[in-house]
């Protein structure tokens, strides 16, 4: 065979490879496909925690104060006895604190595993806002926004076998990517929207005033222009917009929700709370 021949023929089979490849990942992530599991989920989510865990500088897991974490899981677990929340038995949903007070956020990765950090339970004023801000996280692993991002990401690694849990590379990779510039928690504007909508029907089953989120909103300036460096991850991760002020305002409207009580918000319980913080 002509040597030349055999390398223009390569070349013509490398290049379609890279014009489906490109193509595959152009589809996937215009039709938001989710190319996992539950089980993937959870597995990616264990692993990831693991990172999480072994990077100590990053992420300082709260140490010797476990009434601290007793306190925000029982916040989690009344969340997730609503009936609304629909993977509580296939996810395994833990709750970390993390002892960084310079930094107001909480974010979660697939599977489940919640992380909250001192910084925003000291920023918060009163229980029901936690619990809106938790019922957020609940909702983007529900949803499963953040394995949807992935597939986007690695959608071609994905269609020739290549998934995460068998590839240790992608996981590193992931893993960077959450450690250096935290565009793996970045969520987009309809993610926020709809782990708002569904922090709403969670906290509606619960003791807690539903429309929460709002309290969140007013404290850090539904703009986001608010220049404060505690809240830049914050606004990286999860982007603050007057939209979504004006969506929770909406379904309270149509919900006929009135203005809340003091069992609903629990301002005098979180204060005492958090004159325990380290």
């Amino acid at each position: 065979m002509n040597p030349h021949r055999y390398h223009s023929v390569s070349s013509l089979v490398k290049d379609r490879t890279i014009i489906l490849a490109v193509f595959f990942t152009s589809m996937i992530a215009a039709c938001g496909l989710n190319m996992y599991s539950d089980s993937d989920e959870v597995q990616l989510g264990q692993q990831l925690d693991q990172e999480i865990r072994s990077n100590p500088k990053e992420y300082p897991i709260l140490q010797g104060h476990p009434e601290v974490k007793t306190y925000v899981s029982s916040i989690t677990q009344k969340i997730l006895a609503s009936p609304d929340v629909k993977k509580r038995s296939v996810y395994p949903y833990q709750t970390e604190i993390i002892h960084d007070d310079n930094t107001v956020n909480a974010f979660c990765i697939p599977g489940g595993y919640i992380y909250v950090y001192t910084g925003l339970l000291k920023y918060l004023d009163n229980e029901a806002t936690l619990a809106g801000v938790i019922a957020h996280e609940i909702a983007h692993a529900e949803r499963r926004h953040a394995t949807k991002r992935i597939t986007a990401a690695y959608g071609v690694q994905i269609l020739v076998g290549a998934a995460l849990g068998k590839n240790p590379s992608t996981i590193a990779q992931i893993a960077a990517n959450l450690f250096t510039n935290l565009g793996f928690l970045k969520n987009s504007r309809d993610d926020e929207i709809e782990a708002d909508n569904y922090s709403m029907i969670y906290l509606r089953s619960t003791e807690y005033y539903p429309g929460a989120i709002k309290f969140f909103f007013d404290k850090t300036g539904t703009s986001g222009r608010t220049n404060v460096s505690s809240l830049e991850k914050l606004f990286l991760t999860h982007p603050p917009s007057e939209e979504r002020a004006r969506n929770v305002e909406k379904r309270m409207q149509e919900w006929n929700v009135g203005a809340p009580s003091e069992p609903q918000v629990k301002t005098d319980a979180y204060q005492r709370f958090k004159r325990t913080l380290p």
